[in-house]
């Protein structure tokens, strides 16, 4: 490789984590003067505040008409568990799988759930799963975009719009980011902590008129934990999509989250959103397509996250070392970036594959990602000199 010299210029902010995510830009903490600190959470004061984020949420997200929104506790973990656990059991299921949460979920349905009637479709880091064969009479759990593969849904042309089954779908690190069709989709988690630089352990659950008939119908045969149950008196509890919760929620971090809502509308809402995203992953790969040294982790251009970019080592001899060799590497060229404050927290997943990953959602500039790139072949170039 020839000699690369350190860059002239850094990314203004160096903070490109998939997770928690980069805030919005002109965030600060005046953001939270408004919120309604050491209030109880079932007053009108707080649940209004929630109330306005449920609402905001179902607007910048553009959710068809009946669809409803609640706040949950344990992050999106725990909305997806609630969903699961609330929901599975009246049918067959098919779950898809190709990352490290995809797996979470199909442990839940198969281990714990124990669901008999279930089939499940799999694919390795990098690649999605044959999601034709979904069935149209069938419950469906997957991924929208999995944040340790760099691999996500093209389109939601494979749900049917017939369909007698729920689509539960985690969109984590897709939800704001990428476009969703939501009139293919009866359950959507995600967690604030994801592409609107929200604070951590709030769960969002958005559900389709579908979803409260299903609620009202049936009850599963399993023990629901309280924190999971979508249910109360033996129906769908409607409580929950008017501001009330669980548990008791972070009222700082409602605000917060309002705060990030409020950028989201202010910049021209959810295509804004997702045209951020697009530009930001333009950058990136005008740099990375004349880079030699790195590989796209995820080889089909139509199944490549544009928002958590993730990227294996192509060098044949550094290909070729054992994987605790390659993740060496990757924590070597991490710790010089974050020496020089270039870039922050791009190790990859410690379940996926050793390489970098890069966060390109909409709370990032495109400006700071274009500046990256040398940054990337320097540390890169550095840290080779111990393999």
């Amino acid at each position: 490789m020839p000699v690369t010299a350190k860059p002239a210029r850094r990314p203004h902010d160096p903070r490109f984590s998939c997770g928690p995510v980069k805030k919005h830009p002109g965030w600060s903490l005046d953001a939270l003067s408004g919120a309604a600190i050491s209030r109880s959470h079932r007053h009108p004061a707080a649940k209004g505040r929630i109330y306005e984020a449920l609402q905001r949420t179902l607007e910048l997200l553009e959710a068809p008409a009946g669809y409803r929104a609640a706040l949950l506790g344990g992050s999106d973990t725990g909305a997806m568990e609630a969903a699961m656990w609330s929901l599975l059991g009246a049918r067959g299921v098919d779950v898809f799988s190709w990352d490290v949460f995809g797996q979470r979920w199909l442990k839940d349905v198969r281990d714990e759930l124990k669901i008999e009637d279930l089939r499940v479709f799999e694919a390795p880091y990098g690649a999605i799963p044959d999601l034709k064969q979904a069935g149209a009479d069938r419950d469906i759990v997957f991924t929208w975009n999995a944040t340790a593969a760099g691999a996500r849904v093209p389109d939601a042309d494979w749900i049917s719009a017939n369909r007698q089954g729920l689509t539960i779908c985690d969109a984590t690190s897709a939800a704001f980011a990428l476009p969703i069709d939501l009139s293919k989709i009866d359950v959507l988690t995600f967690s604030w902590q994801k592409a609107m630089g929200g604070e951590a352990q709030h769960g969002m659950i958005v559900v389709s008129p579908r979803v409260i008939e299903r609620l009202n119908a049936h009850r599963p045969p399993w023990p629901v934990p309280g924190l999971y149950q979508l249910f109360k008196n033996g129906a769908a509890n409607m409580e929950i999509y008017e501001g009330s919760t669980l548990n008791t929620p972070s009222l700082l971090c409602v605000e917060d989250y309002l705060s990030a809502l409020r950028w989201g509308a202010r910049i021209g809402g959810l295509s804004a959103l997702n045209r951020r995203t697009l530009e930001n992953f333009a950058a990136l790969k005008a740099w990375a397509d004349g880079a030699d040294w790195i590989d796209w982790l995820c080889a089909d251009e139509a199944a490549r996250s544009p928002v958590s970019v993730t990227f294996k080592f192509a060098e044949p001899e550094i290909a070729a070392l054992p994987d605790d060799a390659q993740w060496a590497l990757s924590r070597r060229i991490v710790s010089l970036l974050e020496r020089e404050n270039a870039a922050l927290d791009i190790i990859p997943h410690p379940a996926a594959r050793p390489g970098l990953r890069i966060w390109c959602g909409p709370t990032v500039e495109a400006e700071d990602v274009a500046a990256l790139g040398p940054w990337l072949d320097w540390a890169y170039e550095e840290a080779r000199k111990d393999f």
